[in-house]
């Protein structure tokens, strides 16, 4: 007999409107990626940027929890894939029938949005060897975990920008990022190149150096419709490259689970052949969507990142302070509610040249779409947040939660960024547009220093108010919650002042 422990964390059910059609075959192939404990904590506050290997000795997995996990898949006949000691990730396969008994979980074939995929419910178990050594088992569910977080115009008669003239009205660094990488994580849709080169055309710079990296077997698939995941695609490259034209752009493609999610972030944080120095991802869904074992998984990653040097900027969603859920209850967007991620919120603007007329909350209604945030029911609040007066969080969270957003940008369709996506023009917003937006801004700030930013909250919360470096948004509301002076759950610090921010990072 062997005895098992419940995964802590692990516990999900079927997709809501999901219908049963059948048991998956044993007989497939499975990769299930196994992520370890920490062989110590990692500071809250990092002062030290540190590179790869110094991570990986100091706070990556220990060789006696990887030699655990092996043991366990030699006894069970699964193959190893690969092995990550920074990331603390093990990745083995094996038959379905074999791996669902060895972790005993329960999966079905459900027919999901006119999809059939597997999903899983209930809990997953772990040999008691494993118990504290495995923190998250990924790869069971292949239910998409996030959406895209874009918006297309569909109205006429409205403002629209090109990115570069959205950086002009911030009074962004007029350098280009060279020798910056970018990072774009993608979960599906791809880019023409050809729509690229005559974005690069239009806005009047020399063609952007892009290149896609593929992940989990995905790969740069244009479907073809403007409106589908290329719309995402085409506005994160475009608004990368128009704000920061030198830097080079990294499109990970992976696919839309929480496992190709997380190998996707992996990839680009540990890619020491392209070494990003900003990271930028404008998929992501509520919190109450997620298991904790993948948020906290996802969390750890992103503290890596901080460690690392590298910067992480999440579209902290479209959806309202109700992030889309439609129970009227607040929610917040996760990946962009961990606090080692900046977390980007909308702004209508109305700006002429290098003058903002005016700039409120993003708002258009239930159908129109609005910026998220909120408090996170499942992160504590962080340090930085201590004087914000951050809202206490929904019943059930912590009794003090991570307020989000904490930056924001133009994100309103109505004021939205001229894009070209699969051979046609047209106007995009949504926080989707914010995150690359930031992203290329912090690329600036990397090159402008002649270092990294990587972990740039400690930075803006402490000083940045202060110094006048963001532009402070006071009007307007997410729904649940109404913008005021200084921090708000609706566009945090405000909107960037980017020449300010410059300053007080030096």
């Amino acid at each position: 007999m062997f005895s098992y422990a419940i995964l802590d964390g692990s516990h999900r059910e079927h997709p809501k409107d999901s219908v049963f059609v059948g048991e998956p075959s044993g007989a497939d192939k499975l990769k299930i990626s196994c992520v370890l404990r920490r062989r110590e904590e990692a500071p809250d506050y990092p002062d030290v940027q540190l590179t790869h290997g110094q991570l990986q000795d100091a706070y990556g997995a220990s060789l006696e929890d990887i030699q655990t996990v092996e043991a366990f898949t030699a006894k069970h006949h699964f193959t190893i894939e690969s092995v990550n000691p920074a990331a603390r990730l093990v990745t083995f396969s094996g038959k379905l029938e074999a791996l669902a008994a060895a972790f005993g979980v329960k999966l079905e074939l459900r027919n999901v949005g006119g999809q059939i995929i597997r999903t899983r419910s209930g809990d997953i178990h772990i040999p008691i060897e494993l118990k504290d050594v495995v923190v998250a088992v990924l790869g069971f569910d292949e239910r998409p975990c996030t959406r895209t977080l874009h918006r297309v115009l569909n109205r006429a008669g409205q403002v629209s920008y090109l990115p570069n003239q959205v950086a002009l009205a911030y009074n962004f660094p007029t350098n280009k990022g060279a020798n910056q990488t970018i990072a774009l994580i993608e979960l599906g849709g791809g880019y023409n190149d050809s729509d690229l080169q005559s974005y690069w055309s239009k806005v009047g710079i020399a063609p952007v150096s892009v290149t896609a990296i593929g992940v989990d077997g995905s790969d740069n698939s244009p479907s073809g419709d403007p409106e589908s995941a290329d719309g995402e695609v085409a506005l994160d490259i475009e608004v990368v490259g128009a704000v920061a034209p030198s830097a080079r752009i990294a499109v990970y493609f992976a696919p839309n689970t929480d496992q190709g999610f997380l190998d996707a972030i992996n990839a680009a944080i540990y890619d020491t052949v392209r070494k990003p120095s900003v990271i930028s991802i404008s998929w992501g869904g509520p919190e109450s969507s997620w298991t904790p074992q993948a948020m906290n998984a996802f969390n750890a990653a992103f503290h890596d990142a901080a460690l690392l040097g590298i910067s992480v900027c999440v579209a902290a969603g479209d959806g309202g302070s109700n992030d889309g859920v439609g129970d009227n209850a607040n929610h917040v967007d996760f990946p962009a509610s961990s606090p080692w991620v900046l977390a980007c919120g909308g702004t209508r603007l109305q700006a002429h040249g290098n003058k903002i007329i005016s700039e409120t909350v993003w708002n258009d209604g239930v159908n129109g779409g609005a910026t998220g945030g909120g408090v996170s029911t499942h992160f504590s609040m962080p340090a930085y947040q201590a004087h914000c007066n951050v809202p206490l969080p929904p019943a059930g969270g912590n009794p003090t939660g991570r307020g989000v957003p904490d930056v924001a940008g133009d994100a309103d369709p109505a004021s939205g960024y001229l894009i070209i996506v699969d051979g046609q023009t047209g106007v995009i917003g949504g926080t989707s547009a914010v995150a690359p937006l930031w992203a290329g801004l912090l690329a600036l700030f990397n090159e402008a220093l002649g270092k990294n930013v990587g972990w740039i909250h400690p930075h803006i919360y402490t000083a940045g108010v202060q110094q006048k470096a963001f532009h402070d948004i006071t009007s307007g509301n997410n729904g649940s919650f109404s913008a005021r002076p200084g921090w708000d759950a609706c566009t945090g610090l405000g909107s960037p002042n980017g020449q300010a921010i410059l300053s007080l990072l030096k």
